[in-house]
């Protein structure tokens, strides 16, 4: 084999040892033959090589010995001889499947394909011909069966003679002779012959007879059967029909129509024969023969399937390798039906094992190739209807030979590297050290190091081989990339030993072999198999018994089972362990369909599991009645019923059907059921006319009938409407035209009688014709959408019944052009163009009451006037819900919809005081919103921990600290305490810090005795009655060294010192601990001035408003009745009961005051009528850590203030005077308190006080919701040492708001109290026109804690008990840390007009007798004497 012998093309190579590829193929192959008993048969076969190769024959897979046949000859040119072929019923040496082998010495083998020989067996009749008649013109089948390969062998003859050829007459494929048109000269004796070589074997003889023509029914004599063709061969469907008229016979295909006209392949043969020419595979498909005769038809359909025989789509490839590996033949074939493939390695099939493998289910891979792997591979390709082979030779190269470019793709990727020719030079000596790092069940990692003769090995490259112990057959893996020396074999079996070795290459060649290296794979873990025979069965609705069997172990014995279940569409697993085979699901869902899985565990953990098995849940009687049961009488002896079924999940099977039970109304006992389908609605007939009857509906599944919905009553119409004639026209038509729509509503016909079905709405641009819509009869108004702007609609509306459409009622409209945005509110009364008419409104729901049932849920119930008595709802009316929290202000409603007299509200916020209203809608007729209702849900504990927590040493005592703190934003109730938590210890477990609990809401404490110059960290939790809150952050603080004084500065390393925004300095002007004045005396000389001039002031004041008292005259009486009827707030403040407003006819006109912003109390207490809190709530933080004294002071001062304004802050006799400045500090804005006057009764005021005011940012204390009556005298105010924090800044009274100014504006109108919330100016102002307008009533308080005034004082005019409510005070404090104080406005009142003065008196809570006038004026000495103390200090 010289380089001579290689293909055109084939590149030469540097190195003759590379031997080439040898062209050895067939040229001639043996195909399927069909003979007689006693022919001859040649089989051909040729094959080609320059080496001339040995025929050998193959008969059903065995050789045959050719030399001692005295039959069966090998001719010379490789072809097979069979003389005088023998077959018989039990002896049938010759027919079977030959094989041509061709065979070169040296060089391999090659088989050709397998040729089937059949012989025709001994003639024989299936069927014989019978006699037979037709009529003139007409077809007529003459039968003869014989088997398929006789077929071909078959003739007929008439009367002895052979048939003629012509194109009346047509042999069918099984034997059967077709005549058609028949003629009297085709009578006769007919019979079919078979010539099977020798004498022809006859069949019986048939007569033909021809009758005269008459009418006769169409018969199909000999319909199509279904065909089975190779590409290329052709068919005949037969589709034979007699009848008189002759009938006309037409095919489809796969219901399309055939064209048989004769041009094509498609061809109609006489007798409604279909010729198909030159199958091929499209033409598979139904065929179906329609044949027609006068008005019969009848049709017949055939299959034809188009088999093809296997074809080669890609043929193996030539393929040059070196032992150890691994390659890859590829074969791909096709053919119909899908052919298998077999390989055959030098004529001998390849049985597939672990180093030939059958891959991507025609490919042959060879792993790890030895010499003898070289020869011939053959794909061989086999199906129904045929077989072929395609063959490539395996050349298998020294290691020294570099492989010639090839195509890559028969090399597997591990082993297609280092293809390039060598060249001369040193080889690479052994690797050194190779060792298993890693060994696996099915993967060993090798690593080594680089050879002794190139210790780098930077261009080395490696090839691992490797074998199973035992087994001569190595393959190999080579490393990715130069210089790598480590490498991971895959696929490996568990518990085998495997020999490694490593070979070095370098780009002169391959080196030595390292030495063999031995290493056994681990045997694998066995975890049990599926469990065989899991089968599942539902025994009730709501229960599944799920069985099994023991599964494979392996190596441990079973010790559980898991059973896993799911819901059909859901994707959470379930899942029970199980000790035995068989295990009951209960608790399931009714007819609901589940899917059940087991996994056995032992030793070793969970096997495999099983598949999942579904079963679905017995059904059962629904659980739920149907839905939305309505009512509609259609006439006077009918009612139509509509329902939904019950809601999903509770149908509990397939529901079968309703069962609908009715009675008249006034006989509860006489009771008729009637059965409907699965349909949603039942038309009731022969009911009495003018009759009120109650109806119920249950669902019914196979298993019963399941609850009924409630008894509904209809009342059948007294007399009948007429349908006799059409309707008449509507009685009115509106439109109103928007942008791109138009608004259509109008009115019934005046004439009721005749019936309306509904109305025919045409519209178009010009002419009303263009579009038509339908809407139901009980449909007052439709919106005509996606219309053009600025475009000319006419419209026109019609009435229709059963009998036809009534007159026409005509409308014109333009739409608004595209600029046009001012589409409100569907219909707008007195409107300047077309008017709507509205219907009148209903009546609003009433008894609006709110019943709070957790922190967040509160159930709404109301009462509706409009309904009977019992309150039934019967019509489609729908109630809305809404509802909203003061805090923040701007909230919007929320709303809802409710069908009964109840809601339950979910969702709100703990702790917070929330208004209900209520309206009803029917239809398109709504009512107002109904009176509100209060409710304040109930507390939670709090849910975020206390804000802004700072820690300062205490001036002059650096081992005491103050820790401040503002309340948690999410209180969710009234705080009652805190606890404080130190530690030095930052990680330290929280049982180990040690604690300091706080009682009440207050926002600072001092902690004594700590050691100087150490880190400290603190958390504070706080508490209120529902429990512990979350802990703050931890905030460090070092204490001072003993010898700096801690004068409040923040310790080293803490955060810096943040009081909040809240914190402000004392009044006096500094931040010392005392608040004691650091001005120079001048000022305190000032101070004095103005308190005198202003305690003088309000003494005169006090004893003109006597002298006044005692000259009421009956006329002022009268006033003092409106007065009080006016300040409602005073008028019940001692009431022992919770007085609350009737529910009245009252709506636009009731007085309603909403905070609009959201009050800095955290933690409001709030009820239905809200409470004041007594005394001990509104004590202020002395931030300066004084001493209680201090701090008790300054809260009873805030009492006392908030009255001393009750008679002065709103009367005309009011004006500013003059504003002096407490020190030398440059004027800062101030904030003082101006009456708002109040509008007219009809209008609503919406005063945004001033809430962007500068006091705002620093009141985040808690407030209290007061009653409020009063503004507040500032002059009072001057002698605090600290500005009162506990107080609202923007204005919580409908007259009185805060509003950045220097001065007191007049008021005009009287002061309006009402209750109201902690901060938040009013959001509606009204002038009460009548007592009863005005529901402004506070409850009564809880009782007071003790209240113990630390110095004694007298409020002016009013001395309260301290567990009455208390007004809320008014202030103007502007401050921030470290700043001095700037100017307090002082307002010095002028006495007012003695008139003025009595209204005053009469406004405050009650009238004084002479001796409590006494008791006032020593309290007035008191403060007095207390102003002294101060201002001397």
């Amino acid at each position: 084999m010289g380089e001579a012998a290689m293909r055109p093309g084939q590149p030469l190579f540097a190195k003759s040892l590379v031997r080439t590829f040898t062209p050895f193929y067939f040229l001639v192959e043996p195909l399927d033959v069909l003979s007689v008993r006693g022919a001859s048969v040649i089989m051909n076969c040729s094959a080609q090589c320059e080496t001339p190769p040995r025929i050998e024959w193959k008969k059903d897979g065995s050789f045959l010995n050719l030399v001692s046949d005295d039959r069966r000859q090998l001719l010379p040119d490789g072809s097979l001889l069979i003389n005088s072929v023998v077959h018989s019923k039990h002896n049938k040496p010759d027919e079977g499947y030959y094989q041509c082998v061709a065979t070169v010495d040296s060089l391999g083998t090659i088989v050709s394909r397998t040729a089937k020989l059949t012989v025709a067996g001994l003639p024989r009749f299936t069927s014989q011909p019978e006699p037979t008649s037709v009529y003139r013109g007409g077809s007529a089948v003459l039968g003869c069966e014989v088997t398929a390969e006789l077929a071909p062998l078959l003739r007929w003859e008439r009367e002895r003679q052979a048939l003629p050829p012509e194109p009346r007459l047509l042999q069918l494929p099984g034997g059967a002779l077709l005549l058609t048109n028949a003629s009297d000269t085709d009578a006769g004796l007919y019979r079919c012959a078979l010539d099977t070589g020798g004498a022809p074997k006859y069949s019986d003889e048939a007569e033909l007879k021809i009758l005269p023509e008459e009418p006769q029914r169409l018969v199909l004599l000999k319909p199509p059967s279904s065909l089975s063709r190779l590409p290329g061969q052709s068919a005949l469907f037969p589709c034979v029909a007699a009848g008189v008229p002759p009938p006309l016979i037409r095919w489809t295909r796969n219901d399309e129509e055939l064209p048989t006209d004769g041009s094509g392949r498609f061809q109609l043969l006489p007798g409604g024969v279909l010729e198909i020419r030159d199958v091929v595979e499209a033409d598979a498909g139904t065929f179906t023969c329609i044949a027609e005769s006068g008005n019969d038809t009848l049709e017949a359909q055939a299959e034809l399937t188009v088999q093809v025989p296997p074809t080669f789509l890609k043929r193996p490839a030539n393929i040059y390798a070196h032992e150890s590996m691994d390659i890859v033949f590829e074969c791909e074939v096709t053919g119909k039906p899908t052919p298998t493939v077999k390989w055959v390695k030098n004529g001998d099939v390849v049985i597939p094992s672990d180093y030939f493998k059958i891959v991507k289910e025609h490919n042959l891979q060879v792993l790890g190739l030895v010499k003898s792997d070289e020869g011939f591979y053959q794909c061989i390709a086999e199906n129904d209807v045929g077989n072929a082979q395609a063959g490539a030779q395996l050349i298998i190269l020294d290691l020294d030979v570099a492989i010639p470019t090839l195509p890559p793709t028969s090399l597997t990727s591990a082993t297609n590297d280092h293809l390039a020719p060598a060249t001369a030079g040193p080889l690479p000596s052994a690797p050194r050290d190779v060792v298993a790092t890693l060994v696996s069940t099915r993967f060993i990692r090798l690593t080594w190091r680089p050879p002794a003769s190139d210790p780098q090995g930077d261009n080395l490259t490696y090839s691992i081989f490797y074998t199973k112990e035992g087994i001569n057959r190595e393959r190999v893996e080579n490393t990715s990339r130069p210089g790598e020396t480590q490498v991971m074999i895959q696929n490996l079996m568990p518990e085998t030993v495997y020999v490694f070795r490593v070979v070095a290459q370098n780009r002169h060649g391959p080196g030595e072999s390292s030495a063999p290296l031995k290493v056994a794979t681990q045997p694998e873990v066995q975890l049990p198999g599926p469990a065989p025979n899991i089968r599942a069965f539902s025994g009730s609705p709501t229960t599944v018994t799920v069985t099994w069997e023991t599964p494979l172990s392996g190596n441990g014995d079973i010790q559980n089972y898991k059973l896993y279940y799911m819901e059909k569409g859901q994707h959470t697993e379930q899942d029970v362990e199980v000790a035995g085979l068989a295990h009951t699901v209960t608790g399931l869902k009714k007819f609901t369909e589940y899917s059940f899985r087991v996994v056995a565990y032992n030793k070793h953990g969970p096997g495999v599991s099983t598949h999942d098995v579904v079963v679905r849940t017995l059904s059962d009687v629904p659980s739920a009645p149907p839905r939305n049961l309505t009512l509609e009488a259609r006439n006077s002896k009918s009612i139509l019923l509509q329902w939904q079924p019950p809601p999903a999940g509770t149908h509990s099977g397939q529901i079968t059907g309703y069962k609908i039970r009715y009675r008249k109304a006034s006989r509860k006992s006489d009771v008729t059921e009637s059965v409907a389908g699965t349909q949603l609605s039942q038309l009731i007939e022969g009911l009495e006319r003018g009759t009120e009857y109650s109806f119920r509906v249950a669902a019914m599944t196979i298993n019963g009938t399941g609850p009924a919905t409630d008894w509904v009553s209809a009342e059948t119409f007294e007399s009948d409407l007429d349908e006799s004639r059409v309707p008449e026209v509507p009685s009115s038509l509106h439109v109103r035209p928007l942008v791109t729509s138009i608004v259509v509503s109008w009115t019934p016909p005046e004439n009721q009688d005749v019936v309306v079905r509904g109305y025919a709405i045409g519209y178009g641009i010009g002419s009303p014709h263009a579009q038509t819509i339908k809407v139901d009869y009980k449909q007052r108004y439709y919106t005509i959408e996606n219309l053009d702007p600025s475009s000319h609609y006419v419209i026109t509306l019609k009435a229709f019944n059963n009998v036809g459409e009534g007159i026409p009622l005509y409308e014109s409209a333009v739409t608004r052009p595209h600029s046009d945005t001012s589409e409100v509110d569907l219909f707008v009364i007195n409107a300047p163009y077309t008017p709507v008419p509205d219907p009148s409104p209903m009546m609003p729901p009433v008894g609006v009451q709110a019943s709070i049932l957790s922190h967040d849920t509160i159930r709404i119930t109301w009462a509706d006037n409009s309904l009977p008595k019992n309150q039934k709802i019967t019509d489609a009316r729908f109630y809305t819900v809404r509802w909203k929290t003061n805090i923040p202000a701007n909230t919007k409603y929320k709303t809802a919809n409710a069908t009964t007299l109840s809601y339950l509200v979910t969702g709100l916020k703990p702790n917070t005081l929330y208004e209900f209203s209520v309206m009803v809608t029917k239809g398109r007729r709504s009512s107002t919103w109904s009176m509100t209702a209060h409710g304040t849900t109930f507390e939670l504990v709090p849910t975020s921990p206390p804000k802004d927590v700072t820690v300062v040493s205490k001036e002059g005592k650096p081992r005491t600290i103050i820790v401040n703190w503002q309340p948690p934003s999410e209180a969710n109730g009234k705080i009652t305490g805190y606890i404080i938590y130190y530690s030095t210890d930052v990680n330290a477990e929280i049982h180990d810090w040690v604690i300091e609990p706080v009682v009440g809401n207050r926002l600072t404490h001092q902690i004594q005795e700590l050691t100087l110059d150490t880190p400290y960290f603190f958390k504070i939790q706080a508490r209120n009655s529902k429990g512990m809150g979350p802990m703050s952050e931890a905030v460090q603080f070092r204490t001072p060294k003993g010898t700096e004084p801690a004068s409040g500065s923040a310790g080293k390393g803490s955060r810096p010192l943040d009081l909040g925004p809240d914190y402000k300095p004392p009044l006096g002007g500094s931040n010392s601990p005392h608040g004691s004045p650091t001005s120079p005396l001048d000022s305190n000389m000032l101070l004095v001035i103005i308190v005198s001039v202003g305690v003088i002031t309000i003494v005169i004041v006090v004893i003109v408003a006597v002298f006044c008292t005692r000259r009421t005259t009956s006329h002022q009486k009268k006033k003092r009745a409106a007065c009080k009827s006016v300040n409602g707030s005073h008028k019940y403040k001692g009431n022992s009961k919770d007085v609350k407003p009737p529910d009245l006819w009252i709506h636009h006109e009731r007085l309603e005051l909403k905070p609009i912003d959201k009050s800095p109390d955290p933690n409001p207490i709030m009820t239905d009528t809200p409470i004041p809190r007594n005394s001990q709530d509104i004590t202020p933080v002395d931030n300066s850590m004084d001493s209680n004294i201090h701090q008790r002071r300054n809260s009873y001062r805030g009492h006392e203030s908030e009255d001393s304004m009750s008679t002065l802050a709103g009367r005309r006799g009011m004006r500013p005077k003059m504003m002096m400045p407490f020190d030398s500090q440059p004027p800062q804005p101030v904030i003082s308190a101006h009456p708002i006057h109040s509008l007219d009764p009809p209008h609503h005021h919406f005063h945004s006080g001033s809430l962007a005011s500068p006091t705002r940012s620093f009141l985040q204390h808690q407030l209290s919701p007061w009653p409020l009556g009063s503004a507040m005298s500032h002059s009072d105010r001057a002698d605090s040492t600290e500005s009162v924090r506990n107080t609202p800044s923007t204005d919580t009274m409908p007259a009185a708001s805060a509003v950045p100014s220097a001065e007191l504006a007049e008021p005009e109108g009287p002061f309006l109290p009402a209750e109201e919330e902690p901060q938040g100016p009013p959001t509606a102002h009204v002038r009460p026109s009548h007592p009863l307008k005005s529901f402004a009533v506070p409850a009564v308080p809880p009782a007071g804690g003790p209240f113990d005034p630390a110095l004694p004082s007298t409020p002016l005019l009013t001395q309260q008990a301290p567990g009455h409510p208390l007004h809320a005070v008014k202030t103007a404090s502007i401050g921030t840390l470290g700043r001095t104080r700037p100017p307090m406005p002082v307002v010095v009142p002028s006495a007012p007009e003695v008139q003025e003065t009595t209204r005053m008196l009469e406004d405050s809570e009650s009238s004084y007798e002479p001796d409590e006038l006494t008791k006032e004026m020593a309290h007035l000495e008191g403060l007095m004497k207390d102003l002294n103390a101060i201002t001397t200090a």
